[in-house]
């Protein structure tokens, strides 16, 4: 069973406060004795093609039009989870680090505005190896970052982005992404323990295998006692098209068409039960509810 509404509304009100002390903290709520804050890391800056290009485009702009989404170019925020509680300090990826945009990479300005530093870190918890997820694990000097903190990756993403030839196989445009993430997860190796579907990674923390958007990315259930929140990463990539046709197959996943199914039974799911989720590009804070409407679904933030 997830939090009840007006539970949920009153977290607004502690985001509300939050917003005030930084523009990067976003969104927070209770998960049982646990906090759970949603900051920012900064934004993309994509062309639109990225995603759009596979798509009607006679059915398409009247959804973004309502959306208020331009065509031409995409901002998608990218909203980093912590966890705070029983002992353990857990961040849910690490962001894009100083090297891949510019928009992007404000992580530990948004951790220290609540009090984190680094070295508090006792776990980094991560979705999938894409450079905006993976590419903040490393200091300014080539260092982990997180150096008190276990790494928890799934085994079938590890796999993949440490396969030499990965490098080969996977699109042109994202060889760079193979590159970066070999190289990183070469660094923290030593850090690093592997989970699979259905596992518990950390205590409360269960993980759910949602491939297609990467081979192996994960989404994660933290849960306590009657109260439960998602942590669903890239696999709902956006408020938009994602969640008015989730069976759509979008250009910015590695297999377009095994994402779209999964999106589309997980938005299933999320609708009928209510559980609060963070969309790691997901708008106006990126945490909310996921609900039916008369033109597929939308994402309800209260926040």
């Amino acid at each position: 069973m997830s939090m009840n509404r007006r539970d949920f509304m009153l977290q607004g009100v502690a985001a509300s406060a939050l917003m005030g002390i930084s523009g990067l903290a976003h969104a927070q709520m209770a998960v049982g004795e646990m906090t759970l804050d949603v900051v920012s890391d900064g934004h993309l800056t994509l062309p639109g093609s990225f995603i759009f290009d596979t798509m009607p485009k006679d059915e398409l702009m009247p959804i973004l039009d309502r959306a208020g989404q331009p065509y031409d170019e995409l901002t998608p925020p990218c909203n980093l989870s912590l966890l705070r509680g029983d002992g353990r300090v857990v961040l849910f990826d690490a962001g894009a680090g100083a090297t891949f945009m510019p928009t992007a990479g404000k992580m530990m300005e948004a951790l220290e505005a609540l009090g984190v530093a680094a070295e508090d870190i006792t776990d980094l918890v991560l979705t999938h190896g894409h450079p905006d997820h993976l590419w903040g694990v490393l200091d300014d000097f080539g260092d982990a970052l997180f150096t008190n903190a276990t790494h928890h990756i799934g085994q079938i993403e590890w796999d993949y982005w440490t396969d030499p030839n990965t490098v080969n196989t996977i699109d042109t445009s994202r060889q760079s992404f193979a590159v970066g993430a070999e190289r990183r997860l070469a660094v923290i190796a030593e850090q690093m323990q592997f989970f699979n579907d259905g596992d518990e990674v950390l205590a409360g923390v269960g993980a759910r295998l949602t491939p297609g958007h990467t081979p192996g990315h994960m989404a994660f259930e933290i849960r306590a006692g009657n109260t439960a929140v998602m942590i669903v990463g890239d696999c709902i990539g956006n408020d938009h098209i994602a969640l008015a046709r989730p069976a759509w197959e979008s250009g910015s996943d590695q297999d377009p068409g095994l994402a779209a199914k999964t999106r589309s039974g997980l938005i299933d799911d999320l609708a009928a039960s209510q559980m609060p989720i963070v969309g790691f590009h997901l708008g106006n804070g990126g945490l909310g509810r996921i609900e039916p409407s008369t033109d597929g679904f939308v994402f309800m933030s209260e926040v």
